[in-house]
């Protein structure tokens, strides 16, 4: 008899592979599955054809694949012992896709709340919702620490840019959230997450592995105009998947509030490609800026007193120590 049922969407992706991972350490069934739309098997190939680990690759947004997974799991009931656990972590991810308006509200805001629906229906005793920190949009930063998930927001809106529809529509995923456990239908909580980045991911427009990519081919590296001001954080996969875990496990947490989740280690991103460079043995990199991106705060740093007091989380990898690990993955 195995402990608890946890279905997970964005299964392949940097923080739901992670989850994976490290659910079935603690003798748990993962049932998971994901369209590829920015990640592949490979995150856990390790994990395929274990019987703890039922992977499909379905679409969120399919409504006969979301029939498929609810009819799995209802074949799992008595073959553990605990809770059904519902993560949702399928999103349109990167920024070049948030100008899809269409696109990001069918995957971030329709399916998310059909996949709570079926976890409620399900008898699901948690959700967790992944959100963005996009959502705090043109203030992403103060002087007192960074952002609070209480602080009121100041949106950039359809007169300045497009690019806010994707922090819109997870902003209203967070109310959908707290408006289902407020009714008592089940408990949970969102999670608004900071630039996470992963060893496994080679989604080029992502910073982290773009800056790797051009560094491959040459000693250059080609960046936005923002990207002559602009500072972020950047949280680790390993550190997205332990604050889902601590939440979990904090009864007192999932009360469909909002979380940050997020490193105080910010870094202009003119010194990441020195400091990515560096640690692959390149000491002269040229950089050249090309394009603008409209509504892009220069700074996002987000207060994470919340989660550090509800729970025993707080960050464990630095981003030397997560850098090294995506540079060593490259160097296999």
């Amino acid at each position: 008899m195995k402990k608890n049922l946890y279905v997970i969407s964005g299964a392949t992706g940097m923080t739901g592979s992670e989850l994976s991972h490290q659910l079935l350490k603690d003798d748990n069934i993962v049932v998971g599955f994901d369209n590829f739309f920015a990640s592949s098997i490979d995150t856990v190939k390790d994990l395929v054809g274990r019987d703890d680990f039922i992977f499909f690759e379905y679409d969120i947004n399919n409504a006969e694949h979301m029939a498929a997974v609810a009819d799995k799991v209802k074949s799992l009931k008595g073959s553990y012992s605990g809770r059904l656990i519902f993560i949702n972590c399928a999103a349109v991810v990167h920024t070049k896709h948030f100008y899809e308006v269409e696109h990001t509200f069918q995957t971030n805001v329709i399916s998310m709340k059909t996949f709570l629906e079926m976890a409620i229906e399900l008898g699901a005793d948690t959700y967790i919702n992944c959100s963005t920190s996009e959502v705090y949009s043109m203030q992403s930063w103060n002087a007192n620490g960074g952002v609070r998930e209480s602080d009121f927001l100041v949106m950039a809106t359809a007169e300045h840019s497009q690019r806010t529809s994707y922090a819109v529509g997870k902003l209203l995923t967070e109310f959908f959230m707290k408006d289902a456990v407020d009714k008592g239908k089940i408990k949970g909580c969102s999670i608004r997450f900071a630039n996470v980045y992963s060893k496994h991911e080679r989604f080029a427009d992502h910073i982290i592995p773009h800056i790797i990519n051009n560094l491959l081919e040459k000693p250059e590296v080609t960046l936005l105009e923002n990207s002559k001001v602009n500072k972020r954080t950047f949280l680790h996969n390993i550190d997205s998947c332990r604050a889902v875990m601590e939440l979990i496990e904090s009864p007192e947490a999932l009360d469909g509030t909002v979380y940050n989740v997020a490193t105080e280690e910010e870094i202009s991103i003119v010194d990441l490609v020195k400091l990515i460079a560096k640690k692959m043995g390149m000491d002269d990199v040229k950089i050249k800026f090309e394009g603008y991106r409209k509504s892009d705060p220069e700074r996002r740093l987000l207060n994470t007193d919340k989660i550090r007091t509800r729970t025993h989380w707080k960050p464990v990898v630095t981003l030397e120590e997560g850098l090294e690990m995506c540079v060593k993955s490259i160097e296999r």
